[in-house]
């Protein structure tokens, strides 16, 4: 089996708009979290929300390609610019496939509809639309602009989107059907798309200190704050990357899934969990004891992280790896936040460092069990378990480790 490496990560998000900035609010703890008034005028009952910036692409790319282009397919374009360039990689030359998480375009969908219902006349809708609206989107438009020519998917898997189609692109190079994959996921961060989240009441409502509403695992946690954006990583076999002359950041060494299968469409599971994280240490050739850093799933929900944290005790109680969730400060970045995860992950591995559990002040009887780091800890991060879980019951989790030279 060949082995698979990342050659270039990017990201795009409320702590930050490259994986520079990105990094450098991992350190500090610092969140990306705010009050949108639009949402709770639009009837919303918690405004809590990623502050992510849409890029300007005016005069970037040319309006024919921008008006097909959602919300997401920018962001996306932003941050896979960013991994493309890190990598070196000539898409014009080099095949390259891409394999994307999302799962909604509500955006389009609902200004379409507005359209019709006002004017009766679909040709007012406009032909980009339906490229917005498609949950493609992401992939077919990123496809188009790298000039892409190897596999195109998207991967709608809920919440582990992003983690997934690092999963899938992996398995992809693995048996050697591919030597370079975008991998990634985004989120759109428009109201239109969070307004049935909203309904069923797992927003976190704490709206007067919107940078300490994210409380993965504290006891006095309300619910979690959605966010987006988009994050990226070029995943290349390491002897293709090796022959020429890239730079390896780190090694997927591992990817696990299951599926809860219990009947309930938003109820987690620790058993669920549990085989995902186990079948991707196995595929690693790891135990838990060789785990340096786990980024937790917690996404600030009371019943969700107490499952996590009922899982992750079972592998990881008494033992050294740290635990954080970078959702502390993110929010929930939804269908990226396998990706973005990956990303604030590998960004650790190279600055030396475990990101804090921001707003955890005093642990629930569950995730009292665990190494929770609450403040930025400067050790050296070899080895991480990152876990991704979504509605449905679908789950993933990832092993990436330094690559010894």
């Amino acid at each position: 089996m060949r082995k698979v490496v990342v050659t270039g990560i990017g990201v795009w998000s409320c702590i930050g708009k490259n994986t520079c900035e990105a990094s450098e609010s991992l350190r500090l703890g610092r969140s990306g979290i705010i009050v949108d008034n639009a949402r709770l005028e639009y009837g919303y009952h918690s405004g809590l929300t990623g502050n992510v910036e849409r890029p300007q692409l005016k005069g970037v790319l040319d309006r024919r390609t921008r008006v097909g282009m959602s919300e997401q397919a920018e962001y996306a374009y932003m941050a896979s610019r960013e991994a493309l360039g890190m990598a070196g990689i000539d898409t014009d030359s080099q095949e390259v496939g891409i394999i994307f998480g999302n799962d909604t375009s509500a955006m389009p969908i609902i200004e379409a509809h507005e359209v019709m219902r006002q004017y009766a006349d679909s040709e007012l809708i406009g032909a980009g639309n339906i490229f917005q609206a498609m949950n493609s989107t992401v992939s077919m438009n990123l496809s188009s602009i790298f000039n892409l020519r190897g596999v195109s998917l998207t991967v709608s898997a809920a919440c582990a989107s992003g983690s997934h189609a690092i999963g899938l692109g992996a398995m992809m190079i693995r048996s050697g059907q591919q030597d370079v994959v975008l991998c990634g996921g985004a989120q759109e961060v428009n109201q239109y798309a969070m307004s049935s989240f909203d309904a069923l009441a797992v927003f976190s409502r704490q709206m007067d200190e919107p940078h300490k509403a994210s409380r993965p695992f504290d006891k006095d946690r309300q619910g979690l704050v959605p966010s987006g954006g988009a994050a990226a990583l070029v995943l290349e076999d390491y002897d293709h990357a090796v022959a020429r002359g890239a730079e390896v950041l780190a090694e997927i060494a591992g990817y696990g899934f299951s599926c809860n299968g219990e009947g309930k469409l938003s109820t987690p599971s620790d058993e669920g969990s549990l085989t995902a994280m186990k079948r991707a240490l196995s595929e690693a050739g790891l135990t838990a004891d060789d785990i340096d850093y786990v980024n937790a799933h917690a996404t600030g929900t009371p019943q969700g992280d107490a499952l996590e944290a009922q899982a992750l005790a079972k592998l990881f109680e008494g033992r050294r790896a740290w635990i954080s969730s970078t959702k502390s400060m993110t929010g929930h970045e939804c269908w990226m936040a396998g990706a973005s995860e990956a990303v604030y992950s590998i960004l650790m591995m190279q600055g030396g460092f475990v990101a804090p559990n921001i707003n955890l002040e005093t642990p629930d009887e569950y995730s009292s069990r665990l190494h929770i780091a609450t403040q930025t800890i400067d050790t050296n991060v070899d080895t991480v378990l990152s876990n991704s879980f979504g509605f449905g019951g679908t789950n993933s989790a990832l092993v990436m480790r330094k690559v010894k030279k």
